[in-house]
């Protein structure tokens, strides 16, 4: 299951382990004008750990999900 919410700078979405297996902490993603969060609160530490993402970094990720195993460097286009 997962939510979707649009707040003020961000768009939130949230995902929820459910099933009868080993459950994990819910992921909520937000999705910001110039970068991407993931954050996970961790019951072990009490703590939230919070992954950073850049835009081109998420393009890379996009991209990777549906590529063979390999080496690969994105185009990288500027526009100035």
């Amino acid at each position: 299951m997962f939510t979707i919410e649009h707040e003020f700078d961000a768009t939130v979405v949230t995902l929820v382990d459910e099933g009868r297996e080993h459950l994990n902490e819910d992921v909520t993603i937000n999705a910001f004008d110039d970068c991407v969060t993931l954050e996970q609160w961790d019951p072990r530490t009490d703590l939230v750990h919070r992954i950073t993402l850049s835009l081109a970094q998420l393009r890379d990720l996009t991209a990777a999900l549906n590529l063979p195993e390999g080496i690969y460097r994105s185009a990288q286009i500027k526009d100035e």
